[in-house]
């Protein structure tokens, strides 16, 4: 596909979860085509830490090297203060904040061969605030202790045999936190506009309805957006209603105040319960939740 239409879509990442980036050589082909990624990985991974002093050279034999380790046993050897916290955009629930932390290491790919320097990220966040959204993952893709749950991810230090320039934390949240973003937007099209309803015989007409429903949740997203600019509390599912019950006035009894008394009762009670759970975590709701990545 990146060969395909890579020129004609213009992108800035590659990014995926661990069932794209413990394989290595889809790694290697995306370095080979120059494109920067940001892959998870399981975290059974083995790496070797760059930044730490190696061991003592004797004198004698081979130069000693830093041990080869989990990322696992690696992220718990971390000292409290390493970890950065980030806040990436407003949500609808409150800030989507991020914890994270960042080494150049190198990876043990398949036969104990030695990879390239990779920098290897490690996110955490509340066990209680892990999205839903994410789907199903396999046992390995994250590991997670009393508090908080970690996942893995890897992107290169150098691609095409050119080096690239070390990204910010504050990048790596934002391309890390996009993927949530597009796992949402798949869930509201089989949710609100039927993605996974469908009955065709062919590629074409698969496609067909593919690209009708996008569109279709696309109008819905920007439609929800201009309505938060007054109202915050407004969801995509209120639009979806509001729009179906518009059309169907024609065939049914209900007036147009009576749909708009209908709304705000709806508009009230979801504007109640994002003030109720700011008020949980002791902090002030946005007045305007702000768009940077959807």
């Amino acid at each position: 596909m990146l060969d395909a239409w890579g020129e004609q879509v213009p992108h800035g990442w590659v990014t995926g979860d661990d069932a794209f980036g413990r394989h290595t050589p889809f790694r290697h082909a995306l370095r080979q085509r120059g494109e920067r990624s940001v892959l998870g990985v399981p975290c059974t991974t083995m790496m070797r830490d760059l930044e730490v002093p190696w061991p003592e050279y004797s004198g004698r034999g081979r130069r000693p090297q830093a041990p080869w380790q989990s990322v696992t046993a690696w992220r718990k050897a971390l000292h409290p203060t390493a970890w950065r916290r980030l806040t990436v955009r407003d949500g609808e629930k409150g800030p989507v904040a991020i914890e994270m932390v960042k080494r150049r290491v190198q990876t043990r790919l398949e036969h104990k061969r030695t990879g390239p320097a990779e920098w290897l990220v490690v996110t955490r966040c509340p066990v209680a605030d892990e999205g839903t959204l994410e789907g199903p993952a396999s046992p390995d893709a994250r590991d997670q202790d009393a508090r908080y749950c970690y996942r893995y991810y890897l992107t290169p230090v150098c691609v095409a045999h050119r080096e690239l320039k070390e990204p910010s934390l504050g990048e790596l949240a934002r391309v890390i936190k996009a993927g949530t973003c597009i796992e949402a937007s798949f869930k509201r099209g089989k949710g609100e506009a039927g993605m996974d309803e469908y009955q065709v015989r062919t590629w074409e007409g698969w496609h067909h309805h593919m690209a009708l429903t996008l569109i279709a949740v696309w109008f819905l997203i920007e439609e929800t957006h201009r309505g938060q600019q007054l109202t915050p509390a407004l969801t995509l599912p209120q639009v979806r209603y509001g729009l179906s019950v518009l059309l169907m006035e024609v065939f049914c009894t209900l007036s147009i105040p009576s749909i708009c008394r209908h709304v705000q009762r709806q508009l009230m009670r979801n504007e109640l319960a994002r003030f109720y759970h700011h008020h949980t975590r002791n902090c002030l709701p946005p007045r305007k939740l702000r768009r940077d990545i959807q």
